[in-house]
């Protein structure tokens, strides 16, 4: 047994099942792993029984770890079940293990055959199904006969966006999914999917009152001094009223479950994974994977949505990641008031981001408000790894002091630490034009089956990366980008996980948001200086790692890139500490605000570099040739970085800093010194 932390048990495949070997098994409350972490989500534990939970999950790791044999009952609380081979495949991409989750196929299927007239319903719906998409497919197989199919694409692709939403919700919502998976439909027909909207006729007022009567368990009056008589927004599974608390005064959003839909959802979802398990040959050789593993990773989602208690949770954790951040604003949640149909937000008074017009007549600084966003959305992706999986125009809004605010918190998701790394890798190879690297990041992050030859990939993805930067990094767009990509998965057996697919469309949404606002806007002009800074200041071992990988190519430093980092770091810094949104006033009184950074704070960096130089003699040997490469000092590369970041650094403080860090820095000096001197020795013995 491997010992993580002093609370943790490292897990190898041999001990456990293959889902749970890249996982980590934090005992401790305090340690942020993700299993435990996300754990608290789910809402069918109370406080009691997820300490209960705990301890059988403790219990059958520590068994199984010392070569035991489970319990029944240990294996139960593990959940591990053979039928779900496909779900334990989406954890080993993940790289998180979930022991408890709202969707399995067993669940979806045990939920749908125990109602009354279950069978019935199912053959009903079964035939509607197949009849509805059997007849387009008709159609599509007479326009490729007569050799019309490529004519008539725009009137076929709206057809099938029609199509989808007669057959209801769970239609709708794969719709939405589709749109941003150009591995399974061809780009036309995506862009048709891209305007398919939840926009649906609301239900009734006194259904969706007497829903939430119910869940307060008291009378409306009780509670809202009045309430909205029109729905500000209704969807497929829900619509959204506004009131007023009766106890404050304070404006609220209500947030409603449509009435009866989770039997439908739950019934759609046991027909489509049917469906799919006749269609695991082509997916197999298509993408590279089971059509049933598709499925489970839409209805996994589909599930969560369908549960307020989790959105709520998702709620929390934004506003505990931008606590601290005075440009983002987070609705908080009223607890007390809300349950698994209900949810009662605070309200936002801004601008939604479908109005340009209005954002521009309050004066609102766009630029700045534009770098919030795109910083906004980075912190998301690359530092908490919880982002917003649907930031349409319509759930983002602009608040009048330039902060950015997001509503609808029902679509997240989540990157483990490792697919973070990955990405960042995956940046630093396009950065160093490592195709074949790039082309291997594909397979960690699950795009590609492990074992697939990459080789006939990375000619694609070097053209794509050429092409995208031929006109020069200011006009680099994301849209443009995943054309070709798009081009690309569509042609090989790739397939884009789910998240990454959510990840795509929330960038190329927020981009969308950015041209609509300020059409000559320049995304990475943005996003580079954040990357930059997050490279040179982030302590993370890890991120220090991919700085060394950046500035070293073929093993010679790369002085020019350096400089290039510190420029867009300072940029970032300058933007950020300008926005008006750092100095607003009305801030609630129990948030403390959050120091804005108004230089650019390299103290940790410059330790870790010395700290490194000192002990790794490879970096030493480097850096060396670098100072002399081409029988020259480099001395005046030195000046030009000096002099970049001179106005931002204390040279006494930071002396101060590496003085004080000295013991530590000769302790790992000795050892690492010692570990050479061994190593020698034994290798001459």
């Amino acid at each position: 047994m491997e010992s993580v932390c002093t609370n943790c048990i490292a897990i190898t495949s041999k001990n456990l099942p293959s889902c749970c070997a890249p996982v980590n098994y934090c005992l401790s409350s305090s340690h942020n792993h993700a299993m435990l972490q996300r754990m608290p989500k789910l809402s069918v534990f109370s406080t009691a029984a997820r300490s209960s939970t705990l301890s059988s999950i403790k219990a059958a790791v520590v068994t199984t770890t010392s070569g035991g044999r489970r319990s029944s009952s240990e294996t139960n609380a593990l959940n591990f079940n053979k039928s779900t081979s496909a779900m334990e495949q989406l954890d080993i991409e993940r790289g998180v293990c979930v022991p408890f989750r709202k969707y399995t196929p067993d669940t979806v299927r045990n939920k749908v055959l125990e109602s009354r007239g279950a069978i019935l319903s199912l053959i009903g719906r079964g035939i509607e199904i197949v009849w509805s998409l059997g007849l387009y497919w008709s159609t599509l197989m007479y326009d490729f006969l007569v050799g019309r199919d490529e004519e008539v694409v725009p009137y076929r692709a709206r057809q099938l966006r029609n199509l989808l939403c007669y057959l209801g919700p769970s239609f709708i919502k794969a719709g939405q999914v589709l749109a941003n998976r150009p591995d399974i439909i061809r780009e036309d027909y995506m862009n048709e999917l891209c305007i398919l909207q939840d926009d649906v006729p609301p239900f009734p007022n006194q259904v969706a009152f007497a829903i939430i009567e119910e869940e307060l368990g008291q009378p409306l009056e009780a509670v809202f001094s009045k309430i909205s008589s029109q729905t500000i927004a209704a969807a497929s599974l829900g619509q959204v009223y506004r009131a007023t608390l009766r106890a404050s005064g304070e404006d609220v959003a209500i947030k409603v479950l449509r009435p009866q839909i989770e039997p439908i959802i739950y019934r759609d979802l046991f027909l489509f994974r049917t469906l799919a398990s006749f269609l695991n040959g082509i997916s197999l050789q298509k993408l590279g994977c089971n059509a049933e593993l598709i499925v489970d990773e839409f209805g996994e989602k589909l599930l969560e949505e369908l549960d307020y208690t989790l959105e709520a949770r998702n709620i929390e954790d934004f506003l505990e990641n931008f606590k601290d951040d005075p440009t983002v604003k987070i609705p908080r949640v009223y607890k007390q008031l809300s349950g698994s149909r209900v949810l009662v937000m605070e309200w936002i008074d801004g601008i939604r981001c479908t109005d340009p017009q209005a954002i521009k007549e309050e004066g609102i600084d766009i630029d700045g408000f534009l770098t919030v966003g795109v910083s906004a959305a980075l912190r998301q992706l690359l530092e908490f790894g919880l982002f917003h999986g649907d930031p349409h125009p319509g759930n983002i809004f602009a608040m009048r002091d330039g902060r950015i605010a997001y509503v609808d918190f029902g679509n997240v998701a989540e990157l483990s630490q490792q697919n973070k790394q990955i990405l960042i890798d995956a940046v630093v190879h396009a950065v160093n034009e490592d195709y074949v690297e790039m082309a291997n990041d594909f397979t960690r992050l699950g795009f590609l089956a492990k074992g697939t030859d990459v080789s006939p990939i990375v000619p694609a993805l070097e053209a794509i990366w050429q092409n995208s930067l031929g006109k020069g990094l200011a006009d680099f767009n994301f849209r443009s980008v995943t054309g070709k990509f798009n081009q690309l998965v569509y042609n090989y057996p790739i397939r884009i996980p789910e998240r990454f697919s959510l990840v795509i469309r929330s960038l190329l949404t927020q981009e969308g948001i950015c041209f609509t606002l300020q059409p000559d806007f320049k995304f990475l002009e943005v996003a580079y200086p954040y990357v930059a800074k997050r490279l040179l200041t982030d302590p993370n071992p890890a991120l220090r790692e991919r700085l060394i990988q950046v500035l070293f190519k073929d093993g010679v430093f790369q002085w020019k890139r350096l400089e290039n980092l510190i420029i867009l770091a300072k940029e970032n810094v300058a933007m950020m500490s300008s926005n008006p949104a750092v100095n607003v006033d009305n801030m609630q009184n129990s948030r403390k605000e959050r120091r804005v950074e108004r230089k650019l704070d390299l103290r940790d960096t410059i330790k870790d570099g010395a700290r490194l130089i000192l002990i790794d003699e490879g970096i030493r040997r480097q850096l060396l040739l670098a100072l002399t490469e081409d029988s020259k000092l480099h001395i005046q590369e030195l000046v030009d970085v000096y002099r970049l970041v001179e106005g931002d650094i204390d040279i006494r403080s930071v002396a101060l800093d590496v003085l004080q860090d000295l013991p530590a820095v000769a302790r790992d000096f000795i050892l690492s010194w010692s570990d050479s001197v061994l190593s020698d020795r034994y290798t001459t013995s």
